[in-house]
């Protein structure tokens, strides 16, 4: 099997500085979001269509989007504004803004509970800055900031294990918050690279997925931390998914601007696919197995499938 480029969706041209930042796909209506962190924007795809349709505005340095499809929901983490995101895939104009800590990024949502944890890349200038926000969703209601030990980057939570885990840049860590008990830190593993960035879970194997700013892969038991081995990246790595189907993780690198493939199976890289210099942000649809790449410096989205 090897991934290939079969098209492209032409996106908004950049009217800021920057790019596209994560990006997530809602399964009932074949919708993809992908903040456009550039336009203070969420971008929408038609997947079905393979086409760009719309625009969510006014969502200052949007940083992220995170879909719930057992809820029905989707939260935007707004960078420039301190704020989250929730509205109703399909209904955009309900979006509600819920103030949280400074400069959220990576989100998690437990929907049982109907909670959301933004992790705040916070400001160093600021004291205190660096926590995690935990969310109401139901009562559009901040109820808890948890303090951190540094700068946070993505975040995920596991049903099954009831944690949100979270990395931590600087030191090297990943912190789990238990579920039954968002106030506190719950735990913390060691990571054995520097600054870990993207994160992801299968939860079938019990194994944590943490690229590393470093270019190493860190393959963790989630129940308790322990390493299970670590897997050479092509340069410093941002957002990775997992297709749990196919056994494979990818990884998107900005700087040359490639995707490693990597065969968690084996625990070993399959190959290495050229995208775009400062292509740093993908979505996966797991159903029909196509990557999503985001592509800055063309303003589109390059669309690959492993075949």
């Amino acid at each position: 099997m090897a991934l290939r480029l079969t098209g492209h969706i032409d996106l908004p041209t950049h009217t800021g500085t920057s790019g596209f930042d994560h990006a997530a796909i809602h399964v009932h209506s074949e919708q993809l979001y992908v903040a456009h962190t550039a336009n203070d924007a969420v971008d929408v795809i038609d997947c079905s269509r393979q086409k760009y349709v719309s625009s969510i505005r006014n969502l200052t340095a949007v940083a992220g989007v995170l879909i719930s499809d057992e809820r029905n929901l989707a939260f935007t983490s707004n960078r420039g504004e301190d704020s989250v995101g929730i509205y109703t895939p399909g209904a955009e104009d309900s979006l509600v803004k819920v103030s949280v800590g400074v400069r959220p990024n990576g989100l998690a949502f437990d929907p049982h509970r109907r909670v959301l944890l933004a992790a705040n890349v916070g400001d160093p200038a600021r004291p205190n800055s660096f926590t995690l926000s935990i969310v109401d969703v139901a009562e559009r209601q901040m109820r808890a900031a948890i303090p951190v030990p540094g700068r946070t980057r993505w975040t995920v939570y596991d049903a099954g294990l009831d944690r949100f885990f979270v990395n931590i840049a600087e030191p090297a860590l990943i912190v789990t918050v238990a579920g039954d008990a968002p106030d506190r830190i719950a735990g913390t593993f060691t990571v054995p690279a520097g600054g870990p960035h993207g994160l992801d879970i299968d939860a079938e194997s019990g194994r944590l997925f943490c690229a590393c700013d470093d270019g190493q892969l860190v393959v963790m038991e989630a129940a308790g931390g322990r390493v299970l081995g670590t897997i050479p990246l092509s340069g410093p790595p941002d957002v990775i998914f997992l297709d749990r189907g196919l056994g494979r993780l990818y990884v998107a690198v900005g700087d040359p601007g490639v995707v490693d493939v990597v065969d968690v199976r084996r625990m070993q890289r399959l190959e290495t696919v050229s995208t775009e210099s400062g292509a740093h942000t993908t979505a996966l649809d797991a159903r029909t197995h196509q990557l999503y790449v985001f592509l800055p410096r063309t303003h589109r989205a390059g669309v690959f499938v492993d075949a």
